[in-house]
């Protein structure tokens, strides 16, 4: 069964008109977990994005590691699905465990590439304690802020459901 999560963000209407659906995966390879890490602005985030029309949610996390890390993958559980809400926004995002079965080449968008989009491997608890201090942008970042605390909210599940 997959958990639901909801994060209400403090400046969170009481409905909601908008809503954007996302699939994001965690990859583990020789005890380091695979990072979309934006060099130029100096981000990290788990690697997925949108949902596209007609696609599903699995077919979508493939699609959007492919394109931002160059590895193919095949989702394994599909264990968690946050709920966040900011303004007039639902953020939906479903979070799988990804198996490496591939590589091709990144097919970055032009934001991506002006971000310096890079995949990188890192220690899931390393990404735990950077995602851990989601409040320290609450005054200077709000997206930070709130892309590290679901991040955060993700990689501790992850680690509570199966651990390091």
């Amino acid at each position: 069964m997959v958990k639901t999560i909801e994060i209400r963000g403090v400046n969170a209407f009481e409905t909601f008109s908008r809503v954007r659906v996302g699939c994001r995966g965690i990859v583990i390879r020789d005890g380091r977990m695979l990072i979309s890490h934006e060099v130029n602005v100096d981000c990290c985030l788990i690697p997925g994005g949108g949902l596209e029309g007609g696609e599903t949610p699995e077919h979508c996390c493939v699609r959007e590691i492919s394109e931002e890390t160059g590895y193919i993958v095949r989702p394994t559980a599909h264990f968690l699905t946050l709920r966040e809400y900011y303004e007039e926004y639902q953020y939906i995002s479903n979070y799988f465990l990804c198996d490496i079965i591939g590589i091709t080449a990144q097919n970055l968008t032009a934001n991506e590439i002006k971000r310096g989009l890079t995949p990188v491997w890192i220690e899931p608890e390393k990404m735990l304690r950077l995602f851990a201090r989601h409040q320290d942008y609450a005054a200077t970042n709000e997206e930070r802020r709130g892309a590290y605390l679901r991040e955060f909210t993700a990689l501790t599940e992850y680690f509570r459901m199966f651990g390091a």
